[in-house]
């Protein structure tokens, strides 16, 4: 796997795990109540959707259990 590729995929798990973290403990209406987390989960989320749109098609074909075309949606 190219190191650009490794890169991007890491910052799709961090940006995944930071979801992970800051929803924690939260409940739906949370979302509405509270700006700056949907911020913070709207944008790692764009983090995500970036980082996988820039990852190969190598890299993708070498992961077929990920959902790309979903993720790049």
């Amino acid at each position: 796997m190219r190191n650009d590729d490794r890169v991007r995929i890491l910052h799709m798990i961090d940006a995944a795990e930071s979801v992970g973290q800051f929803a924690a403990g939260r409940k739906r209406g949370d979302l509405d109540s509270d700006r700056m987390l949907l911020f913070a989960i709207v944008r790692a989320i764009e983090v995500i959707g970036e980082a996988a749109g820039k990852v190969t098609d190598e890299a993708q074909a070498a992961s077929p259990e990920v959902p790309w075309a979903s993720i790049n949606a």
